[in-house]
């Protein structure tokens, strides 16, 4: 028999009638020996966690506050980017840091509060 790829196999799942998915689960327990409920068990803490806050996120500068120098001097610093750039960011506002962890979120977060901006964690 050929050996499907994980692809193959969601693609046939997918034409499948709900009556002939519940035929194949229960021809899979009989065959293995294996439940597939205590799978989806096992599964739902890791849902849990994700649940309780997403583990990427994205640090937004909403205003630079007063003093814009400080700010646009961080900007350069996170990110990297030249002055031009780190200017545009804080007189518009956008995107700083994209897919970082949220502690490094929370972490630079405080470090835009100290230095007069307001930013998000989304």
């Amino acid at each position: 028999m050929a050996k499907f790829t994980k692809d193959e196999f969601i693609s046939g799942l997918k034409e499948m009638t709900i009556l002939e998915v519940k035929e194949l689960v229960d021809a899979m327990k009989e065959e293995f020996g294996v439940d597939p409920s205590a799978v989806a068990v096992a599964a739902a803490p890791a849902a849990a966690e994700e649940a309780a806050g997403p583990s990427v996120v994205t640090l937004v500068l909403t205003s630079a506050g007063a003093n814009k120098i400080p700010v646009i001097k961080l900007v350069r610093e996170v990110t990297g980017l030249g002055l031009k750039e780190a200017k545009e960011i804080a007189d518009n506002g956008g995107n700083v840091k994209e897919n970082i962890s949220s502690d490094e979120a929370n972490e630079l977060k405080a470090k835009f509060e100290e230095a007069g901006a307001s930013v998000e964690v989304k």
